[in-house]
């Protein structure tokens, strides 16, 4: 078998981002790895899309807010770069 993780394109990656609740009405969440600009790799296991002060699509820069189990914020709002985004709710990112 295979050891390979699953891939999942960035298009649609980007279109799960964009799914802002879930059936049940709650905020959807999302496991996210990304790279800093300063190189530091980023592992946040519970995200929630947040905005930010700019035009991020425009910016090709999306806001994620780590959360709880019950949605409070566990940290501030950061500012990822969609080249940067290495993996998805567990599968590896791929143009």
């Amino acid at each position: 078998m295979n050891d390979e993780k699953v891939k999942i394109r960035r298009n649609l990656a980007l279109k799960e981002y964009d799914i802002k609740e879930n059936p049940a009405g709650d905020q959807a969440t999302f496991a996210i790895k990304f790279v800093k600009k300063n190189g530091e790799l980023v592992f946040i296991a519970n995200a929630v899309a947040a905005g930010l002060p700019f035009n991020a699509k425009e910016n090709r820069m999306r806001g994620v807010r780590p959360v709880d189990k019950k949605f409070n914020p566990t940290g501030h709002i950061t500012a990822v770069d969609i080249d940067a985004i290495v993996e998805w709710n567990g599968k590896r990112v791929v143009l």
